[in-house]
């Protein structure tokens, strides 16, 4: 009997979603099993298992598998719940206090960004966004920092199936113009919102990325026009990225 034969059912089923956490594109079954060297029908039938309980998708019907909502609410979780949590929401708590306005946290979801932290400003007037709620990516700074992450083909991928609503008069609609500003919000390293979303409210945000450069969460400030300019925020960008590497550091350090 090989090593791997003797690796359990419920090991095995971890080492694939592993291998596709790591992984940057959807991989089939036997691409999957080159980085583990299990039984092949093994590693078939636990993708399947996998895509039916909702944690493995198949983009398009393919042969080829990528994570699914439901683990990718199953990593959020684990990360919301864990010891990290309290230290990530201190770095929030403390570019807070640099910045005087609310400060985000938000990960990709299905429909939009989901916000899975906040630290409130102590002004009186404020725009309330909160925990657990969704924006859309199209027309946020956390949302757009997202798209802009992307390779330039998913990018256009994703862009043409997303209902590009106007919000505002601000919001970019255009698909072309959007994906214009996503190159260039990639090559500068943060997005705003200029009143895309809500009349009245500005943002910018940053990109927090895991160990191997790829874009993990969203670190964002929000706050009234009135109170809160984009001048001042590009010129305070290198708190939020500061913070974002902390924030990586805290959330990727190894046990």
């Amino acid at each position: 009997m090989s090593p791997t034969d003797r690796i359990p059912t419920n090991l095995r089923t971890l080492l694939i979603l592993e291998v596709l956490g790591k992984s940057d594109h959807a991989m089939t079954a036997t691409e999957i099993n080159e980085q583990l060297g299990l039984p092949k029908q093994t590693v078939h039938r636990l993708c399947v298992t996998l895509e039916e309980n909702g944690f493995l998708t198949r983009p398009g019907k393919s042969k080829s598998y990528q994570v699914a909502r439901r683990l990718r609410d199953l990593g959020s979780g684990l990360l919301h719940n864990s010891r990290d949590h309290v230290a990530r929401h201190q770095i929030l708590t403390d570019v807070a206090r640099q910045i005087g306005e609310t400060v985000n946290y938000a990960v990709p979801g299905n429909s939009g960004m989901h916000y899975l932290d906040r630290v409130e400003t102590d002004w009186p007037f404020r725009i309330q966004l909160p925990i657990g709620s969704s924006v859309p990516f199209h027309c946020t700074a956390s949302g757009k920092t997202f798209l802009a992450s992307l390779a330039p083909k998913k990018r256009e991928t994703l862009v043409s199936s997303l209902n590009l609503k106007a919000m505002t008069q601000h919001t970019l609609v255009d698909p072309q113009k959007l994906l214009d500003q996503l190159a260039a919000i990639r090559k500068q390293g943060y997005s705003l919102d200029q009143e895309e979303f809500l009349e009245g409210m500005v943002a910018i945000a940053v990109p927090v990325l895991d160990p191997n450069n790829r874009f993990f969460a969203a670190l964002a400030y929000h706050g009234p026009a009135q109170r809160m300019s984009l001048n001042d925020a590009v010129e305070k960008k290198h708190i939020l990225h500061d913070a974002a590497v902390r924030l990586s550091s805290v959330l990727f350090q190894e046990d």
